[in-house]
């Protein structure tokens, strides 16, 4: 077995003249949590389903855990825990019934089931609903019950499919440090989010648009190579302000944060405060100053170019 434990080469999804994922290339290293960064559509869902088996490619290649998918997907399925976007589980059975079933699903023993069930109700603090339906669980424990689950035959790679969007910021945090847990005892993650703080909690990520990958790397990396500066005003104002330097020559984006506006300026300029300034020298009162990037304005950079 190599470091790399997931790799595609032109991976490519069709349905009918739409193309959901377009020629990806991938490489996952063990050990990490790698993130698909993207809106809903771009193609997140569909390459999760790829690289798990459960669809196959119209073309190119995905290799996971040394094999081929997915020609190897019932073979690997005791190494591989897939937790879907939407609660997959049995709403009408409890706690322990659900975490029973997906113990005989993975085939384990019956003599370590009940030791591996509490276990995991400890772990994700679910003692105290461990006879309750799962029909009247909270959103966050249903995610805490959909992890145990995924992870009850102690997997070496996990595929989390936008994980936390039912769950409130505080379990959403949470969640994250379970992750981080796991990764720690061995797992290896490919975690799909559209939010930009469970993005920077990655080890590395592809940000996805339209089924295309337009930049990957580790958050720092993507900050750091960013072709753009930005520039942070603040004054009275600012939707005047905006509309001003829309679509004005290298002035990539501009958007509205509480009482800043914030504003991307192609690499390219070398002044790009002094630029901004002569733009908007109609107006008065305006503080400009130079800001670090970060991971939101990474993926405005990335993804700018929309499709007609």
């Amino acid at each position: 077995m190599t470091d790399v434990v997931v790799s595609t080469r032109s991976l490519t999804r069709t349905f009918g003249e739409k193309t959901a994922v377009d020629n990806l290339d991938l490489e996952i290293q063990t050990g990490q949590i790698y993130g698909f960064l993207g809106p809903n559509g771009c193609g997140k869902t569909t390459t999760i389903r790829m690289l798990t088996g459960l669809l196959t490619p119209s073309s190119g290649e995905v290799t996971v855990l040394g094999k081929s998918m997915p020609q190897a997907a019932e073979p690997l399925k005791s190494q591989i825990g897939y937790m879907t976007q939407i609660f997959s589980y049995y709403r009408d059975l409890t706690v322990r019934e659900n975490l029973k079933f997906a113990a005989e699903i993975y085939g384990i023993p019956a003599r370590s089931v009940k030791g591996r069930i509490e276990e995991l109700l400890h772990t994700y603090d679910l003692t105290t609903n461990v006879d309750q339906l799962c029909g009247s669980l909270s959103g966050g424990q249903r995610q805490k019950l959909s992890l145990a689950a995924t992870v009850i035959h102690r997997p070496k790679l996990l595929f989390l499919d936008e994980p936390t969007s039912a769950v409130d910021p505080e379990t959403r945090r949470t969640f994250w440090e379970q992750l981080f847990d796991l990764v720690d005892e061995g797992a290896t993650m490919i975690v799909s989010t559209h939010f930009m703080d469970e993005a920077e909690r990655c080890h590395k990520l592809a940000i996805l648009q339209n089924g295309a990958k337009k930049a990957d790397g580790s958050p720092r990396q993507l900050m750091d190579n960013l072709q753009a500066d930005v520039v942070e005003i603040e004054g009275p104002e600012l939707r005047t302000v905006k509309h001003q330097l829309d679509g004005k020559p290298k002035v990539l984006s501009t958007a509205q944060i509480g009482s800043r506006l914030r504003v991307l300026v192609d690499k390219s300029e070398p002044q790009p405060v002094e630029m901004l300034r002569a733009l908007l020298n109609t107006f008065s009162d305006l503080t400009l100053t130079q800001q670090r990037p970060n991971l939101e304005d990474v993926f405005v950079s990335a993804t700018r170019e929309q499709k007609a």
